[in-house]
């Protein structure tokens, strides 16, 4: 790895969190595995060789649970989900190099290759733990068995993960209360040897790793309240059938966690796709042999290694940034130089839920027969990465017709109209300077967001060039220009079409198959998926046919009709009690109390630092205007004290805006900023019910007062 800008000398590897077997895909999980294509082409745009790899994480106790469930077998479970997956991901224009899966011969060979190397370094160690054990069914209960109270939260846990509460990882024996899954029944724990990996060796060398690492704030900053507090060691093997076999002597009864052969399949895998391809896996994973494990790593020293990229859920950082780089460590190979963690993907702002049918699965999209880079460009511009993006039909339908539609393809169409029925195509004129400067501008912005690892601003790039493109073509006019000055006009019309050119250059890492479709209306060779980012200033062929419209504006009866879908989908009998009554009248006092049908509480609770996370402010709107072209926004002007926020707010068709000035609201003051039609909204006012009920404080605090 080198600490040089991208695009390096260096093989590059993205990957992406593995898809575990246990359900349908939802949209939910497709957001690092957009990100992670996104990024992957456009490192690859930028000349920096890459290879893009990602596998089915087969293993685990969850698989053999369903399995079970099932009445077949844990692999022949686990392969059709797999195949599922590999059938669905190219669907939303996700181009996997190579995707295997961690049963692969490769993968078993590579992990347990991984641990002997470990076992040479005497970097494992076997203990005595305490492990849940079933007395009905006489057996020892893996992981996902047992369940109970996490020792550090008080929340319901199971084996090896607080899910519900702290998001920690549990070592076998720590969990209080255990229960059977299996019969319900009060687990047992029995004294049982298994094999430890000495993460507690690695502390010093994670430390120094977390410094050096590259990507999203999040995966840097979380980690280290496991790196600097007391390193527990991992334990690396389990009481299960289902998995790859422990390679250590006398051992043959133990696999190992799931947690050590998966991350090993992101190594398999660009093995197997060099066994294919001119792409050297060995200089990418390893070190030149000059540093080896147990030394201690020089910060000037840099290796022939390449650059390893992880594109990862907020959920398993951990793994990411404490076992996984002890893990290469300890066997010699090189260190990951960035790990990337989304936010999550929620409905409505609750979590997506697959047991409850709370989601939009992958197939349900599909269906609608909406381009899949509609769905690629809301999930990647939608918020900014690390925060949780709101999928909803409506935020859909905004996003394209505005962006993609009003922006982006309105611009591509009418200049390439305007250039074929005047010219047949290119104008034979020079690129003006200003215009160059503009795309040359454009290209700095997309290498500035492959080395930030803004995988938003790639997004971005393009329509803001269009943008550009618009007001460009509207301030000329070339239309004016044919008769009275055509030399102007073919001018115009030849900036015009070099900057649809560049805008499908652009295009190409986000949204891969409408970038192909401009390209090829362009009469352009070969596919734009090779082409390199400086090709957007490479003049384009003099001859084209008559473009089509890229995008679609989506109609509302569309959406209307899939929002209520989801609704009934997610809660039929709210839907079943709203068809059969008249809707309250929210100014009548009956409808207060008993007689209200009150929106179930979440039975999700979070802890106290998670709320403290929360900065709600006092503050009091200034201004308040409707945005032109949105039915239900308005922008605020919000005093909160420290400085005027503007932010956007759904409540124009239920508050009189002309008089809102003046009024004391509560905001959350600590959201990301995002961008809605075109206005950015930096906060959000906190309202009730759906007559947006807006929260207000009973005395007279102070603007800018924290509420706690």
């Amino acid at each position: 790895m080198t600490r040089d800008d991208y695009p390096t000398d260096a093989p590059a590897v993205v990957t992406c969190g593995l898809p575990y077997p246990n359900g349908d895909l939802h949209v939910g999980h497709l957001r690092s595995l957009v990100s992670g294509d996104a990024f992957a082409r456009a490192l690859d745009s930028l000349g920096q060789e890459t290879a893009f790899v990602c596998g089915t994480d087969m293993h685990g106790t969850p698989v053999a649970l369903n399995a079970a469930d099932a009445d077949t077998d844990p692999e022949s479970y686990a392969s059709a989900y797999h195949e599922q997956f590999a059938e669905t991901f190219p669907q939303f224009n996700v181009d996997f190099d190579h995707y295997g899966t961690t049963h692969d011969e490769a993968n078993v060979d590579l992990t347990q290759s991984f641990v002997r190397s470990w076992l040479d370094e005497e970097y494992v160690f076997e203990r005595e733990i305490q492990v849940a054990w079933d007395a009905t069914e006489d057996r020892a209960l893996p992981d996902r068995y047992v369940e109970g109270t996490c020792p550090y939260c008080g929340e319901t846990a199971r084996g090896d993960e607080c899910d519900d509460g702290c998001q920690r990882h549990l070592e076998p024996g720590e969990i209080e209360n255990p229960v059977s899954t299996l019969t319900g029944n009060p687990a047992e724990y029995r004294t049982r040897e298994h094999e430890f990996l000495r993460l507690s060796e690695f502390q010093e060398y994670l430390s120094g790793f977390l410094d050096r690492l590259d990507g999203t704030d999040n995966a840097q900053n979380q980690p280290r309240e496991w790196v600097e507090g007391e390193l527990e060691d991992l334990c690396i093997t389990r009481d299960m059938d289902w998995g790859i076999d422990y390679p250590g002597d006398g051992e043959e009864d133990l696999v190992l966690y799931v947690w050590v052969d998966a991350p090993i399949e992101y190594v398999a895998a660009t093995k197997q796709y060099s066994e294919q391809s001119a792409f050297d896996w060995e200089q990418a994973w390893q070190f030149d042999g000059e540093t080896r494990p147990g030394t201690q790593w020089d910060d000037d020293w840099t290796d022939d290694g390449g650059e390893l990229i992880h594109v990862i859920g907020q959920d398993i950082i951990q793994h990411h940034t404490v076992f996984w780089p002890a893990m290469l460590r300890g066997a010699g190979y090189n260190e990951p130089r960035a790990v990337l963690a989304c936010g999550f993907v929620n409905l409505a702002g609750e979590a997506f839920s697959t047991s409850r049918n709370r989601a939009v699965w992958a197939d349900d999209y599909l269906d609608t027969g909406f381009h899949p880079d509609l769905f690629r460009y809301q999930l990647i511009t939608g918020s900014e990465f690390t925060a949780d993006v709101n999928f909803s039909w409506e935020t859909l339908q905004e996003r394209t017709n505005s962006d993609l539609v009003g922006v982006l393809g309105n611009f591509a169409y009418r200049s390439m109209l305007f250039a074929e029925r005047n010219f047949d195509g290119t104008p034979d004129a020079e690129v003006s300077e200003a215009v160059r400067e503009r795309i040359d501008g454009a290209i700095g912005a997309v290498h500035e967001a492959v080395n930030d690892y803004s995988v938003r601003g790639l997004g971005e790039a393009p329509v803001d060039l269009a943008r550009f493109g618009n007001e460009y073509i509207q301030q000329n006019e070339p239309w004016k220009l044919t008769d009275d000055d055509p030399e102007r006009a073919a001018q115009v019309i030849r900036d015009c079409v070099q900057l649809v050119k560049a805008t499908a250059v652009l295009m190409e890492p986000v949204l891969p198959g409408k970038a192909e479709e401009l390209w090829t209306q362009l009469g352009e060779s070969g596919s734009v998926h090779d082409a390199s980012l400086d090709a957007a200033l490479d003049a384009p062929p003099t001859e084209f046919g008559e473009p089509t419209e890229l995008f679609a504006q989506i109609e509302d009866d569309d959406i209307a009709t899939l929002s209520a879908e989801l609704e009934a989908q997610t809660d039929p009998e709210a839907n079943e009690a709203e068809d059969e009554t008249e809707p309250a009248d929210p100014t009548d006092d009956s409808a207060m109390g008993e007689d209200l049908d009150l929106e179930p509480i979440t039975e999700e609770r979070i802890g106290f630092e998670t709320f403290q996370r929360l900065d709600l402010r006092v503050g009091e709107i200034q201004s308040a205007e409707g945005i032109e072209g949105a039915d239900d926004l308005a922008r605020l002007e919000v005093d909160i004290g420290h400085e005027v926020r503007q932010i956007v707010a759904g409540i124009k068709q239920l508050h009189e805006l002309d008089s809102l000035p003046g009024t004391r609201v509560v905001i959350v003051a600590n959201m990301e900023p995002t961008e809605l039609f075109g206005v950015e909204s930096n906060g959000m006012v906190l309202a009730a019910g759906e007559q947006a009920d807006l929260l207000t404080t009973h005395g007279d605090s102070a603007l800018g007062t924290r509420v706690r």
